[in-house]
């Protein structure tokens, strides 16, 4: 029985090819669509998977309170993994870790990596995976290092042992190699070359152990056992006793929830990854239900052209539930050829998807998970699509079909325009939701920074950089190219480090003001484009300015009424100078003051401006030559600014590309299915469009009579979908502090484009029914 069901439906769907091409076609878009999602979702809820004790690691923020707001940090005193471990029942492990970027060299060999400096505990925390040296004792030596297998191969070569050899870091300090771990794949939020004991950091920074200063990655491993919220209210009990200040409290954050619930809003946990995660969850399953309808609209649609074959089959003895089987097994099959061709698009596409989304997934018919996602994809498709279709036409009465008598259509119509609707209320709320976030994005990227990006190159600090800062600004600026340099303790574009607890003329309640604390050159303002609006810049002899200091504009604002100028911080910092607010951090928001120094001795990044109109390739090629002549041991790495500001965006850049690929591929399968309707409504209509024509009826007259109900439901679609996008992107807009407010025209021009789409994709039917010689259909009455 069910071969012949197969038979019969293939003899359909071969019989019927264009009809059949529509539902394959769009069923394929909707489940490649739907698979590249899922991909995408996979890899976001498998970071930090891969490690074994996903289960009981944690890291240690910290919740800090400032004028009355707690915010929540990353960075912990030193000395609290210690005490965690020793004080808090049920906390096994814990480490204290420093991260570094540094040069490694071997030979002529040189490479820049990233790691940690880490204490022992963290090597088994993360179940690092040795496949030389062992993991239990490879810290043991503060001379010691552990690196990753890709970092050893780049070293030694592959198929050589790295233990016991040499690596020199920086230039400087020599390091054993004690082991080395199985690469970490891509997806975790804590990734690291390399492992250096934490005790070699601490031997050279005796201030690590003071409970003033923020700094350390702390993370800490609970037994089995333990209970969550009695640990974790011992830890929150421990900063406060140890500091006898209850402003700043530790908390235990899951490794579970690293990646996808980062974000810390008044600390508390609101989020974060996990947002996306489901709305793209949402955005498959609208997708595939978009193209279910196309089947669903398509089959009911031609419902008069099988009505003798239910009719006779019933005359001839099959019920209904047989007639359910072979409507179900139609539309299976049409599932599972629009998942072959998937497969075929996933194969071509997911390359491409990749570079938009800058991750490495991969769609394998080798993975059992893989193959059952798309199976059961496949089988809910068929039984979603089919299951309208497959009711409706076995529920017809074979009398009345055989008669010729027709089906009052009232309720298989009103459910075919329902469905035609919504598909099109999701297209167009998806081309509104794709406008206003693109608004969104670049009103924020127009915003007035306070600084000048444009021609400004980042270059981070190494070797003898500081030491060489004269030498080397003299050697970049006699090229030509250069305009100015200068050197900062901060990535311009970061919140860098800060401080509390300073008091100053003019202030009250200072103690509670977070201030950020920037340590630059002389040149720095004019190298970054920041403006002094009162009072004058550092002198170019650091000595002349060693205790005098530049505010930001809103630090300024703190210090009382009349100008900060001459005003002292802790009474021994005099302010000689007033710079604009610019903005850092958090793109969205506003910035913390900000406190300047004349003291490069800590700088972390150079910044260089090139002259307008120069050659970008040529005015690097001078800041390589200058810093290989002052300081050749270190490779020449650098960033444009402008880049690493666009990055900030990143997720809402995401959003903007995935949410104009869902408009373009949900009005596809939208117009796909509104073609074939508009097919078979032309086919129904050819007689009484003949006897029209004969009648003196224009073409236009006809195309509009043909478009009309198409359109009104496109009309009912623009009004249901606009209200509903204003909602979700409204609420979308208010997790942003500096927004937009939504315009008007975003709703016409997404009204207007799905005008013009549905009228094109209708008019096409309508003309060729138009202008077809009514003879032909009329010659049969």
């Amino acid at each position: 029985m069910f071969k012949n069901y197969i038979k019969i439906a293939w003899r359909n769907l071969w019989k019927n090819k264009g009809y059949s091409l529509l539902n394959i076609f769009g069923l394929a878009i909707g489940i490649t669509c739907a698979a590249m999602i899922l991909l995408w979702v996979e890899d976001e809820v498998g970071y930090d998977a891969n490690f074994e004790k996903q289960d009981v690691v944690y890291y240690i923020p910290t919740n800090q309170q400032y004028e009355g707001e707690w915010r929540t940090f990353n960075s912990t005193p030193g000395p609290l993994a210690e005490v965690l471990k020793e004080e808090v029942p049920g906390i096994v492990g814990a480490a204290r870790t420093k991260e570094e970027d540094f040069l490694f060299q071997v030979g002529e060999t040189s490479i820049n990596k990233f790691g940690r400096y880490a204490d022992p505990d963290f090597l088994s925390m993360f179940s690092l995976s040795f496949v030389e040296g062992n993991l239990e004792t490879a810290l043991n030596d503060v001379d010691a290092i552990v690196i990753s297998q890709e970092t050893a191969t780049q070293l030694f070569g592959e198929n050589t042992s790295a233990i016991n050899k040499v690596i020199k870091i920086n230039n400087e300090t020599s390091y054993t190699v004690s082991g080395v771990y199985e690469d970490l794949p891509h997806n975790v939020t804590y990734s690291f070359d390399w492992v250096i004991p934490f005790e070699r950091f601490a031997k050279d920074n005796e201030w690590v152990n003071e409970y003033d200063r923020n700094f350390a990655d702390t993370f800490v491993e609970l037994s089995p056992e333990a209970n969550f919220n009695v640990v974790n209210k011992k830890v929150k009990a421990i900063l406060p006793m140890k500091t006898e200040d209850d402003e700043t409290i530790a908390f235990l954050f899951s490794m579970k929830d690293w990646h996808l619930r980062s974000v810390f809003e008044g600390g508390k946990n609101i989020g974060g990854q996990i947002t996306y995660v489901r709305l793209f969850s949402l955005i498959a399953i609208i997708i595939l239900l978009i193209a279910c309808i196309n089947f669903m609209n398509l089959a009911t649609a031609r419902s008069e052209k099988r009505a003798n074959e239910v009719g006779v089959r019933k005359v001839l003895g099959s019920g209904r539930k047989g007639l359910i089987s072979q409507f179900m097994a139609e539309a299976v099959i049409t599932a599972t050829l629009s998942a072959v061709l998937s497969v075929v698009l996933l194969k071509l596409l997911v390359p491409q998807f990749n570079m938009m989304i800058d991750k490495q997934l991969d769609f394998s018919l080798f993975n059992p998970t893989h193959i059952a996602v798309l199976l059961g994809i496949t089988l809910i498709c068929g039984l979603v699509a089919g299951w309208y279709p497959a009711f409706y036409l076995s529920s017809f009465r074979p009398v009345d079909v055989l008669k010729g008598a027709r089906r009052t259509k009232g309720s298989a119509s009103f459910i075919r325009k329902g469905l035609v609707a919504t598909q099109f209320v999701v297209s167009i709320v998806f081309i509104i939701c794709t406008i206003i976030v693109y608004q969104q994005v670049q009103h924020v990227k127009g915003r007035d920074l306070g600084y000048n990006k444009e021609n400004l190159v980042k270059i981070p600090v190494t070797g003898d950089m500081i030491k060489n800062f004269n030498p080397i600004e003299a050697d970049m600026k006699a090229t030509g190219m250069i305009e100015s340099i200068g050197l900062i303790n901060s990535d311009i574009l970061s919140g860098g480090n800060n401080t509390s607890g300073l008091s100053w003329q003019g202030g009250v309640d200072t103690e509670d003001v977070l201030v950020s604390v920037r340590d630059i050159t002389a040149d720095f303002f004019n190298t970054a484009g920041l403006e002094i609006i009162e009072g004058r810049g550092f002198s170019n002899n650091p000595a002349q300015d060693s205790v005098n200091i530049i505010v930001s504009e809103s630090f300024a604002k703190l210090m009382g009424n009349g100008s900060a100028i001459g005003k002292t911080i802790e009474e021994d910092y005099p302010v000689i100078g007033v710079v604009k607010d610019y903005v850092y951090g958090d793109m969205y928001g506003s910035s913390d003051p900000v406190i300047f120094f004349n003291d490069p001795s800590e700088a972390r990044f150079m910044y260089v401006k090139t002259k307008s109109g120069m050659a970008t390739a040529s005015a690097l090629s001078a800041m390589e030559a200058s810093l290989k002549k002052f300081n050749p041991a270190f490779p020449f790495e650098y960033e444009f600014v402008d880049d690493t500001y666009n990055a900030k965006f990143k997720s809402e850049k995401l959003i903007g590309s995935l949410s104009q690929i869902f408009a373009l591929l949900a009005i596809l399968i939208s117009c796909l299915g509104l073609f074939g309707l508009s097919a078979f409504t032309a086919d129904q209509r050819r007689k009484e469009i003949g006897v029209r024509k004969v009648l003196g009826s224009s073409i236009s007259s006809i195309v509009g009579l043909l478009s009309k109900d198409f359109m009104q439901l496109v009309v009912i679609a623009i009004l249901i979908a606009c209200p509903l996008a204003w909602l979700l992107m409204q609420n979308w807009l208010e997790g942003y502090s500096y927004r937009i407010s939504i315009d008007i025209w975003a709703f016409v021009i997404a009204g207007v484009v799905a005008i013009v789409i549905a009228l094109v994709t209708i008019s096409f039917q309508a003309l060729k029914a138009a202008r077809a010689n009514p003879v032909k259909s009329l010659r049969t009455e």
